[in-house]
């Protein structure tokens, strides 16, 4: 672009004012325009597969964020192969289960997330309730909290029923002491 300005103590006008666009300049940055470069270290081969490889990359950064932030996940230090390999499938089951989870709020409930929604379903609990009876054996009930109005439309609005409660069980003395110390 080529600029006239004024002088300093020239006003403006049409012949103290001018501007012109150089096309020629303006035509090849729009040719860049929507462009994207990448820079890698990989010398030969087709251009297409440095893309497919980047976007790759992109999702599995994508997938990383998401375990730290939305599933909380954060670094353990493991020295055994085997808990280092458990730790990684539980991981990746979170990881495909959130994803599962986000992809059906977006057809049945959308503009909800599957964080928020764990957060809100999360103050639902299961809890044993162990009650003695008078000949030396325990009444046990496992029992789930009532869901809130809230949780009730997330769960219908997911197809989702929490199961039924189950029916109480009676125990032995010794075996119920077990399950207190569990």
């Amino acid at each position: 672009m080529e600029i006239t300005i004024p002088k300093k103590d020239e006003t403006v006008t049409k012949e103290s004012f001018k501007f012109k666009l150089n096309k020629e300049k303006l035509r090849a940055t729009e040719l860049r325009d929507g462009h994207y470069l990448l820079r890698s270290n990989l010398s030969a081969g087709d251009p297409s597969v440095l893309w497919e490889r980047y976007v790759q990359l992109t999702e599995i950064e994508a997938a990383f964020r998401v375990l730290k932030s939305e599933l909380e996940i954060r670094p353990i230090y493991h020295r055994i192969e085997a808990r280092v390999e458990a730790h990684i499938m539980v991981a990746f089951l979170a990881y495909c289960l959130m994803v599962t989870l986000n992809k059906r709020l977006e057809a049945l409930a959308p503009g909800l997330k599957g964080k928020a929604v764990l957060e809100k379903l999360s103050t639902i609990q299961m809890l044993d309730v162990l009650i003695p009876t008078t000949d030396g054996r325990t009444l046990e009930m496992r029992r789930y909290t009532q869901p809130e109005k809230d949780q009730k439309l997330i769960l219908e609005k997911l197809n989702m029923k929490l199961p039924k409660q189950p029916p109480p069980r009676i125990r032995a003395q010794h075996l119920a002491a077990q399950v207190v110390n569990l």
